[in-house]
């Protein structure tokens, strides 16, 4: 390769070069720029501790880069070397890094499906594959920063609930990428503010219900629907139980003998469902396709969680109650035990929590309603005794007052 020696390399120096010639710059020792048949290239050669030599290409000569350009970048990295840096071998350690897709995967692989339940597992491969991957996944772990977590988490902003989920499941896998794997020396997304999410909480009265029945008769009556769907529904409303453990039970659980689900691995561990007189008749009148009590289209598996979502959607069109949940009937028997004169130990117990805080709601839901009953009485009892017809609330006259009732 022929070689020019020149004081400083300019745009008239690299202009005049031809394939196979290379100009050296007089005043940066290592800065160059060689031309090859493919176009010309600005580079830096060097050498770290040890005397090993190193070459690192700079760039391809362009508009955008040019000779004052490749200049700047070569006294960069020259101050870099002497810090005791290698620009080139972090280059090509770079690019063989692995990115966000192949971080998602092992995150996983090694601890998701170590460390959590299938329904869970399912819903992080999701949001990974719905929400991480497309957007993220092309960053190299150690290059994604901050300012792309906000704007990623920000552009979900019209569906915050799963932008706090994906955000959630992002900083877990940084975490790990970070602490246990050694594969960065931060997590970026530790700080970045989580939506407000709208608290959602009902639970069904008995006109709702009355037309979720009629709703699931219509569609029983047209036989177009998976069969088990109908048993998945009225089983979740008769026991409180959660959708994936309906999903996943297997007949072998069911003890009709003794009016009890005996679950191995729930949500806060094994537990025990009590089975009321309504849940043991639908249990024993229902057909056994299989092992799961309620199966898919396959019968050796599973109805999946979206497909019984989707047919639920089609249930509350029909029931004409466009905002109900399947998790919704979860909510109504805990609020239906704590009206039935149920402490917090016992719901807890009934819906399989694993403390009394997730529990206390239904009780106190239920002393609302008591209060507002109170109110209808106290303020009846309160307008009869000073002579008037009216529902308004009228206080009750102190002792000794002006209006003391005798």
């Amino acid at each position: 390769m022929g070689k020019r020696s020149e004081k400083r390399i300019t745009k008239t120096v690299v202009d005049a070069l031809i394939p196979g010639m290379t100009a050296w710059d007089g005043e940066i020792k290592g800065f160059g720029c060689r031309c090859q048949a493919s176009g010309k290239f600005y580079f830096l050669k060097y050498r770290i501790a040890g005397g090993r030599q190193r070459w690192y290409t700079i760039g391809q000569h362009s508009p955008d880069l040019t000779a004052d350009k490749a200049r700047k970048k070569a006294l960069s990295l020259k101050e870099e070397v002497n810090g005791k840096g290698d620009p080139s071998g972090d280059k090509q350690q770079k690019r063989y890094e692995k990115t966000i897709t192949e971080l998602a995967d092992r995150y996983l692989n090694e601890h998701v499906q170590s460390h959590n339940k299938p329904s869970t597992v399912a819903e992080v491969k999701r949001i990974i594959e719905k929400r991480i991957k497309p957007s993220l996944g092309q960053h190299k772990i150690s290059d994604i920063s901050r300012a792309d977590i906000k704007a990623w988490h920000q552009d979900m902003s019209d569906t915050p609930v799963e932008a706090n989920r994906a955000l959630a499941y992002c900083s877990k896998m940084l975490s790990l990428a970070m602490k246990e794997w050694e594969l960065r020396a931060n997590n970026p997304c530790i700080g970045i503010k989580r939506f407000p999410e709208k608290a959602r909480e009902r639970f069904y009265n008995d006109e709702e219900l009355k037309k979720i029945g009629a709703a699931l008769a219509e569609m029983e009556q047209a036989q177009n629907t998976i069969e088990s769907f109908f048993l998945l529904v009225r089983l979740l409303a008769t026991t409180g139980m959660r959708l994936g453990e309906a999903l996943a039970l297997e007949w072998e659980q069911v003890d009709l003998d003794e009016r009890a689900i005996r679950l191995k691995d729930a949500k806060a561990g094994a537990r025990t469902v009590p089975l009321g007189t309504a849940a043991v008749s639908l249990l024993n009148d229902a057909t056994r396709n299989g092992n799961y009590v309620i199966p898919g289209a396959d019968k050796g598996k599973p109805l999946a969680s979206s497909t019984a979502q989707r047919i639920w959607a089609d249930l509350r069109e029909k029931a004409k109650i466009p905002d109900a949940r399947l998790h919704d009937l979860r909510h109504t028997a805990g609020t239906f035990a704590a009206l039935a004169g149920a402490n917090a130990f016992v719901v807890r117990d009934l819906l399989g929590h694993k403390t009394l805080a997730m529990t206390n709601r239904y009780v106190e839901r239920a002393a609302d309603m008591v209060r507002t009953t109170a109110d209808t009485v106290s303020n009846r009892v309160a307008n009869a005794m000073a002579g008037r017809n009216s529902a308004e609330i009228v206080p009750m006259p102190k002792h000794g007052g002006k209006n003391n009732v005798a």
